[in-house]
């Protein structure tokens, strides 16, 4: 297993992206949507049976929102291992760790033939 880490996290609202540098050097630009469309919990994902370590290839062709589900209240660490982000909705129940979050990361190096632009 790799040992992804941030060496920086940065959300930003007005934009409504989260970006984390890793320490391979690399930067993964998520969306509010991509992140909430790919929320590792048990009720996004369908239940426990569906939980896994990958994120649904499907996430990556959902639209971009802007709605209180989609939109960012509070970001916080969850030991060293993970992020869990709460969203204007409520909802606050996915943890996102960074191997998670590497998996999910939309560039085209990581996801050749993906267009999460927009």
């Amino acid at each position: 297993m790799s040992e992804y880490r941030p060496s920086g996290i940065t959300a930003n609202r007005q934009t409504r992206d989260l970006t984390i540098t890793w320490n391979d050097g690399h930067v993964s630009c998520y969306s509010f949507s991509l992140l909430r469309h790919a929320c590792p919990c048990a009720e996004c994902r369908g239940g426990h049976d569906k939980m896994g370590s990958q994120p649904d290839p499907n996430v990556f062709w959902m639209a971009d929102e802007d709605t209180p589900a989609t939109r960012l209240r509070n970001l916080e660490a969850v030991g060293t291992y993970a992020l869990t982000i709460e969203w204007e909705d409520g909802h606050h129940y996915g943890i996102y760790n960074w191997n998670y979050l590497r998996a999910l990361c939309p560039c085209t190096d990581c996801r050749p033939g993906v267009d999460h632009a927009g």
